[in-house]
């Protein structure tokens, strides 16, 4: 009856030794897989929601005032403008 326990008692060792490598195993390849999605999406050309922020404001500004030296510039053609019927 000893050695039976003692059986058991040995292959309880084994098998709790293969399930920690097995996790371990585990933890790894989910770590390693991170690492590569991270390093792929880090190689895309992606923007920061900061940096787009910034350049949508430019682009607002610039639309502003291209509108307002358009309307500028219309008014300074209408005042100088010699009428058809004139020439």
């Amino acid at each position: 009856m000893q050695s039976e326990n003692r059986l058991f008692d040995d292959l309880a060792k084994v098998l709790n030794g293969a399930a920690g490598t097995l996790a371990g195993v585990g933890r790894e390849a989910q770590e390693n897989a991170r690492a590569r999605a991270r390093e792929w999406v880090g190689g895309l050309d992606f923007v920061s929601r900061d940096e787009f922020e910034a350049v949508k404001a430019m682009a607002v500004a610039a639309r502003d005032e291209a509108d307002a030296l358009k309307a500028r510039l219309e008014a300074l053609e209408g005042r100088h403008a010699v009428p058809a019927d004139v020439a």
